[in-house]
């Protein structure tokens, strides 16, 4: 993170301009917002979901963070159990019936917007550390009146890991992760056997898992670990990648793929049902719980 503090005071400062001013050491960066560690050193982390960036953050959203995290942002800190009914509920009260899906890793928002707008009746708990594409998302919910959005500041793993409940979502998107192309750190890719284990206790029976990613062997390790895992099934009955499905939007990571001629290949699998709770036999091209039903 920049040791830099940001205001939208500063004179003759467009207010997309990133603007840096010296504060104290031990200053917050956005007092009440996103704290820059928080899980702390209290969470051991085999597997991250994600590689600390430094970034500018602009006045506007600088401005976002500081008057809209109180309201829709949260610290994956590890000390509690989300009531994700409680998370997204309104002037009304909590939402139980809300379905829920998580994304993981969202960059500057827009997609994660654009989602959001198209199915309003489904809640999306997005994560990422990126404070700028955190500033930006809680800008665009704000500017689209989209009260469906929770923004997420931390380790996705630490967040399935301790703070949410059982059966408690309804999807898992990861759309273009790092893809980590050096063989010697194919261990930081995050769609791995560990990962899926961690992350589908937390899925209900016929919870979608989307993932999306332009680099081709990243696509194939993906297709190779989801149809080896038990706990997932593979919703082609070719037992191959999926069209691009309409609730997914063309993201801007998308285009430079396909831009440098990379192919960009999707995956949708689902949670394997329990005998307990039999399988969702919905469309899985517009599965209930994520995106719009046209």
């Amino acid at each position: 993170m920049s040791e830099s503090s940001h205001t939208p005071e500063a004179p003759g400062v467009s207010e997309d301009v990133p603007v840096r001013f010296g504060r104290p050491q031990a200053a917050p960066r956005f007092p009440g917002g996103p704290s820059p560690d928080p899980a702390g050193s209290h969470h051991e982390r085999r597997i991250r979901s994600f590689q600390p960036r430094r970034s500018r953050v602009t006045t506007s959203q600088g401005d976002a963070l500081r008057r809209l995290w109180p309201k829709w942002g949260l610290d994956i800190d590890g000390l509690r159990t989300l009531d994700l009914a409680e998370l997204f509920g309104d002037e009304k009260g909590p939402r139980p019936d809300l379905p829920v899906v998580l994304e993981i890793g969202f960059g500057m928002g827009e997609a994660t917007a654009q989602m959001a707008a198209a199915d309003p009746d489904t809640g999306i708990l997005a994560v990422d550390v990126h404070t700028p594409g955190q500033g930006n998302l809680l800008g665009l919910a704000e500017r689209q009146g989209l009260t469906n959005v929770r923004v997420a500041n931390g380790d996705a793993i630490i967040l399935l890991r301790e703070m949410l409940p059982p059966e408690s979502l309804d999807g898992l998107r990861v759309y273009f992760p790092d893809p980590w192309p050096k063989a010697r750190h194919h261990k930081r890719r995050l769609i791995q056997p560990d990962f899926l284990t961690l992350a589908a206790p937390s899925l209900k029976p016929g919870a979608l898992l989307h993932c999306a990613t332009d680099w081709e062997p990243y696509a194939e390790q993906m297709l190779e670990v989801l149809t080896a895992h038990p706990d997932f099934e593979n919703t082609r009955p070719d037992g191959g990648y999926a069209p691009r499905p309409a609730f997914r939007p063309f993201t801007r990571f998308e285009g430079q793929g396909l831009d440098k001629g990379h192919i960009v290949h999707d995956l949708l699998f689902r949670r394997v049902a329990t005998s307990q709770n039999p399988e969702n036999p919905e469309n899985p091209e517009n599965p209930a719980g994520t995106g719009p039903r046209n």
